[in-house]
């Protein structure tokens, strides 16, 4: 009956309802540094068995096929590309890209991944204790933590790495700090916690941390941030797509609502 049609229609319109949510939240981030865009996938839900294929008849014969009716589609999942974005460079010392794999560690509340979050955006800045820490509005410190020193005239970070600082006196600078950072094996499975950072979950696997440029993660490059991965012109030609599936999916309804109202005047 047209009942199926109207709840396979509906679930339709809820599905592609989010999956414009989630393009909207990309092109709202474009211009984000470090930022991840996702997409929504979805999938088919139960199917009513009307007939079912490989049944035999008295003479032997099979039936080739089976008959099913779907009942709709769902959002399964949202899938984050982690596709590396272009280089925007800034000339500050304070701000790094990584290229390639991995994340910075920043310092969250304990009830996020347990105090540590992960980060793609490398525009640092620092605070009044002398911390290096995320140029945001919460000012996460990073993780592990590095002190520069007030009088420091210059700060240099090299691919691996290394912060070292130029002091009033002296000729070569000082190495003052490490920064690691971290890998995942199914980053795609990283909880998004908003402010451009992401924790652990149990679909990440636990962080593989360590130096820049070891083990397969990327290096670092100072003076530059990573620039959203973002593309707003397969997001506008998606955003497109899902209007038109939106209506196609409202005609749907539209043309169930006509059958059953047929099926509703058949005594008049």
């Amino acid at each position: 009956m047209a009942n199926i049609a109207l709840q396979s229609a509906s679930s339709g319109l809820s599905a592609l309802n989010t999956r414009l949510d989630v393009i909207a939240n990309n092109l709202a981030n474009v211009n984000t540094d470090g930022f991840k865009s996702s997409r929504a996938n979805f999938q088919d839900l139960l199917y009513i068995e009307r007939a079912q294929p490989g049944i035999e008849n008295a003479n032997g014969d099979q039936r080739p096929t089976g008959l099913y009716v779907g009942l709709g589609v769902k959002i399964s999942g949202t899938q984050v590309d982690f596709s590396q974005g272009a280089p925007h460079t800034t000339n500050r010392e304070l701000d790094l890209m990584i290229q390639g794999r991995g994340f910075f560690q920043v310092t969250v509340e304990t009830d996020k991944g347990g105090g540590i979050a992960y980060t793609r955006a490398g525009n640092f800045a620092i605070n009044s204790d002398s911390e290096l820490v995320l140029a945001s509005d919460q000012g996460r410190r990073i993780e592990p933590a590095i002190t520069v020193p007030q009088d420091a005239r210059r700060i240099d970070i090299d691919s691996q790495g290394r912060v070292f600082a130029f002091l009033p006196g002296d000729t070569e600078p000082s190495e003052i700090g490490q920064i690691q950072t971290a890998s995942f094996v199914n980053p795609a499975g990283l909880r998004q916690e908003g402010e451009n950072l992401f924790t652990e979950s149990a679909a990440s696997g636990p962080p593989i941390t360590g130096n820049p440029g070891v083990d397969g993660r990327g290096t670092l490059l100072q003076g530059a941030l990573e620039s959203s991965n973002v593309d707003p012109t397969i997001e506008l030609v998606e955003m497109i797509r899902t209007q038109r599936a939106f209506e196609m999916n409202s005609q749907a309804i539209r043309a169930a609502d006509e059958t059953l109202r047929s099926v509703a005047q058949l005594r008049r």
